[in-house]
């Protein structure tokens, strides 16, 4: 019965906003985590504190960028690698260019 316990825990009837207790379903939702607002009888949306929905948003885009680099490497061929050198010749980039950029700082 866990999941109906949670399913009355974290819903919010729409009417409680209505109801000015706003404030207090913020403050649940920051300290118990994520609330569904029903509006009649069904979900309406869903209250994340700004802390979850970053960090959602990070593990999706985490998601996306493993399933990009999963794709690439499916299709690497190790025969088609270009050796940097030539890639600076082609682009007619010298020794001396590289220097003169001096450190980059990488964050």
């Amino acid at each position: 019965m866990p999941s109906v316990v949670s399913a009355i825990r974290d819903t919010v009837p729409i009417t409680q906003f209505n109801r000015g207790l706003a404030g207090q379903i913020f403050e649940d939702v920051k300290t118990h985590g994520a609330k569904v607002v029903m509006k009649n009888n069904s979900a309406e949306c869903v209250l994340l504190s700004p802390d979850e929905y970053v960090r959602l948003m990070d593990e999706l885009n985490d998601a996306r960028l493993l399933a990009l680099a999963s794709e690439r490497m499916a299709h690497f061929d190790a025969a088609a690698i270009i050796p940097e050198e030539k890639v600076w010749d082609r682009l007619g980039i010298t020794e001396d260019d590289l220097d003169s950029i001096g450190e980059v700082e990488f964050e």
